[in-house]
């Protein structure tokens, strides 16, 4: 049964499905609705809520940083997440991160000069967008008393409750992983922060059916993006953006799409900044899977699946879903943090796509690996999925769907330590003969190789290939 809410509880969860639409307390601890089994939802009585009548109001928290919560760059946006009270808030500093113009990716994409910005959240502790949300799972587990938390992982989100739960000391930690199916520069922040790492003989989406079953039976917190808590933080990308911008909404935010977290934030977001009246329009969103994981453009682009105001057409999911698995066909992708075949937000996603007139695209391995060393040349080192969004942009910009004078956000979620050996492998492959990791992910060529350059160990040589 759903809880009675009146009008004095600023927060409430809310099941994402209008023609369910029942609500619980934030002090139960759910990840889907009892009652229909769809996802859920941080609501908001916003006439309960401080929100100040300006977004240019949050800068004041620029001259009190010495302020933890003010400090953060997720809670000194902390109105327009009002879940949770100021004393349980877990912060480790998260979200200092920052949007810059780059008139090199802005080249390759063929946008006009001074139109093409990265918003790096490689910069994060964990260095991924994850601890984003991770602050606001964490801050909810601690309100609720939780002793143990889980997810499952391509690489960031364990890395990210790892790091949350040895700093701040919160609770146990145990990560599902796919077996083979993670960097290891991801798998190291876990080991190296503590965390139990259960290695699945599977994937992403066997790790995460399983996390889903473990929880549930032993009352172990989920950190997953299926957590609304989660969504809430992460929310606060779309804030920096706008603050980097002036609070001038982009015409374009183009995100990597994996388990489709970020995008359904940032829709969540950007509406209800419109609701409140703090931004005069919505700009339009493109979510970029790799085509080795390319789920939401095939049942976006393709066959026509729509959020329709809540009437999403399940069975076409489960058609596709079915299908897939005949197939036998796994995700399958340099781009390992967007490695997945069921999203677990997908229908949030869909919203998302509602809310901003988005577009859904996909992109090659050749394509992401060309993007990423373009941004590298600007000066970001970013992980292969990150590099998504600068290839989406480019294919919808050959395509007119962006035009020249847009300005465009493109969204870099995690550093390019995460996946060092995906760099090195582009970069060292000869001419004619690709990297056998590249090859082995059916890329038949790179674009912009920066080769290292053997020599002897003689300065006169050293100096001829100076000259």
């Amino acid at each position: 049964m759903s809880t009675t809410l009146t009008k004095t509880d600023a927060a409430y969860q809310l099941c994402m499905s209008p023609q369910c639409a029942a609500t619980f307390g934030i002090d139960e601890i759910l990840t889907t609705c009892p009652e229909c089994g769809n996802l859920l939802d941080l609501s908001y009585n916003w006439d309960q809520v401080a929100v100040p009548s300006s977004l240019r109001d949050f800068e004041a928290r620029w001259s009190t940083r010495t302020n933890p919560l003010d400090f953060s760059g997720v809670w000194r946006f902390r109105e327009l997440i009002p879940f949770a009270p100021e004393d349980k808030i877990v912060t480790i500093g998260e979200g200092q991160t920052i949007l810059q113009q780059s008139d090199r990716v802005g080249q390759f994409v063929d946008v006009n000069s001074g139109n093409l910005h990265l918003q790096y959240e490689g910069l994060n502790p964990s260095g991924s967008f994850k601890d984003n949300g991770m602050t606001g799972a964490s801050t909810h587990a601690r309100m609720m008393g939780a002793k143990a938390a889980a997810c499952a992982s391509t690489g960031n989100t364990s890395a990210s409750l790892a790091i949350y739960a040895s700093t701040a000391q919160l609770f146990e930690v145990v990560v599902f992983v796919g077996s083979g199916k993670i960097a290891f520069g991801k798998l190291s922040q876990a080991l190296d922060f503590g965390a139990k790492t259960i290695q699945i003989q599977g994937d992403f989406d066997d790790a995460m059916a399983q996390v889903r079953e473990v929880c549930g039976q032993r009352s172990i917190y989920l950190c997953n993006s299926v957590n609304p808590f989660r969504l809430e933080g992460q929310k606060s990308t779309i804030y920096r953006v706008l603050e980097g911008l002036n609070w001038e909404p982009p015409d374009w935010i183009v995100v990597p799409g994996g388990n489709l977290g970020n995008s359904s934030a940032f829709g969540k977001a950007l509406r209800e900044l419109k609701e409140l009246r703090l931004i005069d329009r919505i700009p339009r969103m493109a979510v970029i899977n790799a085509a080795g994981a390319n789920s939401l453009y095939e049942l976006h682009e393709e066959r026509g699946l729509r959020w329709n105001n809540g009437d999403v057409d399940d069975a076409l999911i489960e058609s596709f879903y079915d299908e897939m698995d005949r197939a036998e066909r796994r995700a399958s992708t340099l781009a390992t943090a967007i490695e997945i075949n069921r999203p677990v937000s997908l229908k949030r996603c869909l919203r998302a796509l509602a809310i901003t007139d988005g577009v859904v695209r996909q992109v090659s391995d050749e394509q992401i690996l060309d993007a990423k060393a373009q941004i590298g040349g600007g000066g970001f080192g970013c992980e292969p999925a990150s590099a998504a969004s600068v290839a989406g942009a480019k294919q919808l910009r050959a395509e007119g769907v962006i035009a020249p004078s847009d300005r465009v956000v493109c969204i870099l979620t995690g550093h390019q330590l995460k996946d060092p050996n995906a760099t090195v492998a582009y970069h060292s492959s000869e001419a004619g003969a690709i990297d056998a990791k590249l090859s082995d992910a059916g890329v038949d060529s790179v674009a912009f190789p920066n080769r290292p350059v053997p020599v002897e160990n003689e300065i006169e040589k050293i100096l001829e290939i100076l000259d």
